[in-house]
């Protein structure tokens, strides 16, 4: 029911996923963790997880599988960043394994579930614990990462680094019109598993060998207005839409993701968002280790 293979993970293990209509249009996007050899763990946006339960519901019909909304069970703190490792293990007192983007341990003694996990493709860890311990857990965070200039972020800033990340979100670069494809996330797709909800669309765009249009960087000359829905003209004709947009600290220029027609989405190739010019920009605009400090 979701267009990647978890079937195959280890307990310990956990990959990304969309979940699709019929049409292979994207209802959600997931990260799905397998908790041991019968569970599974799913990480969703918020407004979609309702969709998702509805999606897997609709689709059980002789296994015996129960679905439970932990929303309200779990908090999650996120450390990001190259001294996230040194803040968890002083945070917590655990000095974590190697582990793979997406592998994930419990922690019995403190009853933890870890996470290498990032919003912004930056090095990271997800903290998953009782909300009546989110509190304490935050403030010992910011104490022991007060040498190494830890500080806390909010949305707006999240943004900001997901976006010079090239990655898309749900609500905001993907919805109930888009394409897996389309996203350039491959890696939440198996061509090799069994049958699930809109695989014949995803594969019959495999084999045909592209889709129409794509998600690519756009960047614009210093701060300017790139609101979700402006046009993108190559040529006076349009040829795409901005759906994400933020003023970039480390280019010192606004930047934007967008979807644009496969024949216009070169890197290099001038256009106009709205009335002000711009250039298609490779993904992603800046890889942590490039960003500004």
């Amino acid at each position: 029911m979701v267009t990647n293979d978890i079937k195959g993970l280890e307990a310990g293990q956990g990959n990304y996923n969309f979940v699709l209509d019929t049409h292979g249009h994207i209802l959600a996007d997931a990260r799905i963790f397998r908790l041991d050899a019968e569970s599974y763990l799913i990480d969703s946006e918020p407004q979609r997880i309702e969709i998702i339960r509805q999606a897997l519901d609709h689709h059980i019909i002789s296994d015996v599988v129960e679905l439970e909304d932990w929303s309200a069970r779990l908090a999650c703190l996120a450390l990001e960043g190259p001294c996230a490792r040194e803040v968890l293990r002083e945070t917590i007192g655990f000095d974590p394994p190697h582990m793979h983007p997406l592998d994930h341990l419990y922690l019995d003694d403190l009853s933890t579930r870890l996470i290498r996990a990032s919003v912004c493709g930056a090095d990271g860890y997800w903290i998953l614990v009782s909300p009546d311990r989110a509190a304490a857990l935050w403030q010992k965070a910011l104490e022991v990462g007060t040498n190494v200039g830890l500080r806390p972020v909010g949305f707006e800033a999240l943004e900001i680094h997901r976006i010079e990340a090239g990655l898309p979100r749900y609500g905001a670069d993907m919805d109930t019109k888009t394409l897996p494809q389309e996203t350039g996330q491959l890696q939440a797709i198996s061509f090799t598993k069994g049958c699930y909800i809109g695989q014949e669309v995803v594969e019959r765009i495999r084999s045909r060998g592209h889709v129409n249009r794509q998600l690519v960087g756009l960047l614009l000359e210093g701060r300017q207005e790139a609101p979700r829905d402006a046009m993108i003209l190559a040529g006076g004709n349009p040829v795409g839409t901005i759906t994400s947009a933020a003023y970039s600290y480390g280019l010192r220029r606004t930047i934007a993701l967008g979807y644009m027609r496969r024949e216009s989405v070169e890197p290099g190739k001038s256009v106009l968002v709205g009335s002000f010019p711009a250039e298609v920009s490779a993904l992603p605009f800046l890889t942590p280790s490039r960003s500004a400090k």
